[in-house]
């Protein structure tokens, strides 16, 4: 049996997701993020494969969204999807750190998951936290700066007439930050999955299959999957909810 807790870390409302028989022990953990305009019950599905298989999950509620949104909240403010990025970056290592002082989650195993927004969130928790065991990318692009430009003249917003204008130098080098491309080595040690569809047509699967083919002969990349979605588009399917799991249970050893 399983039990879905819901909880507060911080004023960060979370879904838990373990088995029963584990609740109080201390075993490996992984973070699922959820994806844009959408809510931590949605990715249910990818915290029970986990926990099933003996992970906990933690599933938070991101910046803006789901329990967290305003009144004065506006999705088309095109600063908004790298602030609640960055809200995501910050606010790890506070749930982490909870799960540790309670004895409740191993240090050495602890991973980063998520899709859509929360795979490209993955992607740049790499970039700056080495405590980081083991990830996985779901339709997630390591590349923010090109996903950016691509971003801002995509059916995700209305469109622009200056894309350049608006990927100025100082947002540029804060993307630059936390970008894996950018930072590919900080893969060293780590086993990282990457799954995307060839038809996304909300986080283009080129910039991903570019970055691989970038580092697919660096020894840094020799613990690196890429697995192809061919034909599928931004959803992430069921039978890759269970890949992603067993993703987990290998590279942690379970």
């Amino acid at each position: 049996m399983f039990q879905i807790i819901q909880k507060t870390i911080n004023e960060i409302p979370i879904l838990e997701v373990v088995r029963e028989d584990l609740i109080n022990e201390e075993i490996p953990t992984v973070i699922f993020y959820h994806g844009w305009t959408s809510h931590k019950e949605s990715v249910l599905v990818q915290g029970y494969e986990l926990a099933k298989r003996g992970i906990r999950a933690i599933l938070p509620e991101a910046y803006m969204h789901g329990e967290r949104v305003r009144a004065t909240d506006n999705p088309q403010d095109h600063t908004v999807f790298w602030k609640v990025v960055s809200q995501n970056l910050k606010e790890v290592s506070d749930i982490r750190n909870d799960y540790l002082s309670k004895g409740l989650s191993d240090p050495e195993k602890f991973g980063i998951s998520g899709l859509s927004m929360g795979g490209i969130t993955t992607s740049a928790m790499i970039t700056q936290f080495d405590w980081i065991h083991s990830a996985a990318i779901l339709m997630g692009t390591p590349s923010p700066v090109e996903f950016s430009k691509w971003l801002l003249t995509s059916k995700w917003y209305d469109g622009y007439e200056s894309v350049d204008g608006l990927i100025n130098g100082e947002m540029k080098r804060e993307l630059d930050k936390i970008s894996l491309k950018e930072q590919p080595k900080k893969l060293a040690g780590k086993p990282v999955y990457f799954w995307h569809g060839t038809k996304d047509e909300l986080v283009p699967f080129e910039q991903t299959e570019a970055f691989i083919e970038m580092i697919k002969d660096e020894p840094y990349a020799e613990n690196i999957s890429f697995s192809i979605g061919s034909g599928h588009s931004h959803k992430v399917p069921y039978e890759i909810a269970v890949e992603m799991a067993e993703f987990f249970v290998k590279s942690f050893g379970l």
